[in-house]
């Protein structure tokens, strides 16, 4: 008798293992981050399905739970494919994908950060630069997930819960302008778009948010288990860095 599963999932990451297989990485709903062995998974044959930020039908089987098992998938979205004309949804995409990888618990059901990478995924045909916003959304959000969430409610010295502009590094809690005036030097800044749902930002409010997830993914969420930030995640930072210090096309 076999334990199986079968349910829609992002390909997260594959590593080849043995003759043409691969050892696959995919984030489901239901069974969290989930890893099984693919058959002919590194052929020519299998490439265009198992790329990391493809939407699939994925279907696990193994003879014992504990076991690494086979997967097996059928392609539902070719986000990889689409984003590979446009470099920066292609940053977004393995950095999104390489972070869920590395930071999610393995076989634990986060069923937001499945929801978030999913419409970030979706999100990127509309254009990278109105999704940038949404994918600093997405790091708070795995931050939160795994315990270590921004509260960026009100002022953590006064209570005021207007006019925040910046975080402390040491608490995660927002501070306002008043309030962080003496401590500049000290305090990350607050992107307006992490507390205004609707706004999208500019190419230096994303930067300032890269900087502010990152400092926590850093410290909290890698740091805390001696793992280094994966490097998809520092060539985004370095693209959106790029695009923050380029000049207006009507210079």
């Amino acid at each position: 008798m076999s334990i199986e599963w079968e349910a829609p999932a992002v390909v997260l990451d594959l590593r080849p293992h043995g003759e043409g297989g691969a050892v696959v990485t995919v984030l489901t709903e239901a069974h969290g981050r989930h890893a099984g062995l693919v058959k002919g998974g590194a052929s020519r044959a299998q490439a265009g399905l198992w790329l990391p930020g493809n939407l699939i039908e994925a279907r696990w089987v193994a003879r014992l739970s504990d076991q690494l098992g086979s997967l097996s998938g059928e392609l539902v979205h070719p986000a990889a494919a689409l984003a590979m004309d446009e470099p920066l949804a292609l940053a977004l995409l393995s950095s999104a994908c390489a972070i869920a990888a590395d930071a999610l618990p393995e076989r634990e059901a986060h069923p937001r950060a499945f929801a978030g990478l999913v419409s970030l995924i979706g999100h990127l045909a509309g254009g990278a630069e109105g999704v940038a916003a949404d994918y600093v959304r997405f790091e708070a959000l795995i931050l939160a997930e795994l315990g270590y969430g921004l509260d960026l409610a009100a002022c953590a010295v006064t209570g005021v819960s207007e006019g925040l502009t910046h975080v402390s590094p040491r608490t995660g809690r927002a501070v306002s302008a008043g309030a962080a005036a003496p401590y500049l030097d000290k305090l990350l800044p607050l992107p307006g778009f992490l507390r205004d749902a609707e706004s999208l930002g500019d190419a230096a409010a994303w930067a300032a948010g890269l900087r502010l997830t990152g400092h926590f993914l850093e410290r909290d969420a890698f740091g805390a288990r001696h793992r280094p930030v994966p490097e998809a995640r520092f060539r985004l930072a370095e693209r959106i860095a790029g695009l923050n210090a380029a000049p207006p096309d009507n210079a």
